[in-house]
């Protein structure tokens, strides 16, 4: 029965045997279009098209600064007086947040509390890593966007509200229990207690929420809120105006911060945390009643939207990758995430 119960909670697959079954898909745009790093074209300003590996700072140097957080980058070889010194040149206050430079998937993602803790990250996080202001507004989204180099009006095509993964108090059970009854966390009780160790024995008061991670992605067990009824004009072109200012941002998903959807939609009080390129996947289908043969699809749907975007952008000479230059920024790359996800196991 458990083994029945794994094949049908698909949403938990890991993500290679999920995408195995279409897999010849994404071949037969590699044979169609000639080359095997056929999406490097769809966002030209960023690194391999935003596929992974691409330096956070990209993203943030185009965007409008006054819609993306507070930041500044860290190399793991500097004091912490330094730090220090760059803290309090740039404004930002504790709490705040560390993510490494080259990253994903909430991988030595933090919330750091004191200058205590930023401390002991720095001290042992072995790659450059950016501090960033912690935005406070009550509500994440993600919101897919895709649009045409030859249209001017784009889409979105997924719209999400995303809840960190948490669990509430009932004045009875202690956070160890209280994760052991929780179906996401107790998959993660081994990395969780690395992180939450100390409060295991604690009982949690009624009603009260505890945060288990603030990386609202699927894989840290954040939980997902289809909001796709609420996307309208408003919206698509308040990200046109956005991508179209930046003139290279084609297709990939906005993760944003918000005081409400409405503010969002009035253009106020919201702040863009990131930008993730062609290598950003259509999350909408997870947590959002998709069956298996409906997330296949939707992501099919997807990737061919990419092949259109790179296709139309490689007839304007804007080169695909050449072979050997994609396969050694992969190693490195690979190399890299070997490097942050052992760390991610070993800093609290």
């Amino acid at each position: 029965m458990n083994l029945i119960t794994k094949i049908k909670n698909w949403e938990q697959w890991p993500f290679k045997i999920l995408y195995a079954p279409i897999a010849p898909v994404w071949a037969w745009y590699m044979i169609r279009s000639g080359s095997v790093w056929f999406f490097t074209p769809s966002n030209p300003k960023l690194t391999f098209g935003g596929m992974e590996g691409e330096p956070k700072k990209e993203m943030h140097d185009l965007l409008p600064v006054e819609l993306c957080p507070n930041y500044f980058n860290v190399k793991p070889s500097i004091s912490f007086q330094e730090i220090k010194e760059m803290l309090a040149h740039s404004g930002i206050q504790y709490p705040l947040i560390v993510k490494p430079e080259v990253g994903g998937q909430g991988i030595l993602f933090r919330k750091i509390e004191n200058e205590e803790h930023l401390k002991e990250y720095h001290s042992k996080i072995p790659v450059e890593y950016f501090i960033q202001e912690f935005i406070k507004y009550p509500v994440e989204v993600s919101l897919f966007y895709y649009r045409y180099p030859f249209e001017k009006r784009g889409a979105i095509t997924g719209f999400l509200q995303k809840i960190p993964m948490r669990v509430t108090g009932d004045g009875i059970h202690t956070l160890e229990e209280l994760l052991l009854m929780n179906l996401k966390a107790k998959k993660r009780i081994a990395g969780l207690k690395l992180k939450h160790g100390q409060n295991f024995n604690k009982i949690i008061p009624v009603g009260e929420t505890y945060i288990l991670s603030y990386a609202a992605n699927h894989n840290r067990g954040a939980q997902f809120i289809d909001l796709s009824s609420e996307i309208d004009d408003k919206l698509i072109e308040m990200l046109d105006e956005i991508s179209l200012g930046i003139n290279d941002f084609f297709y990939g998903r906005y993760d944003i911060m918000c005081n409400s959807i409405e503010e969002l939609k009035q253009r106020k009080n919201f702040m863009i945390l990131e930008y993730n390129g062609c290598g950003a996947e259509p999350n909408h289908f997870y947590d959002t009643g998709y069956t298996l043969s409906g997330a296949w699809n939707e992501i099919l749907k997807h990737w061919k939207i990419l092949y259109r975007i790179s296709s139309y952008n490689h007839k304007q000479e804007i080169p695909y990758w050449h072979l050997m230059k994609g396969i050694r920024f992969r190693h490195k790359t690979r190399k890299h995430y070997k490097i942050i996800n052992k760390a991610d196991k070993e800093i609290s």
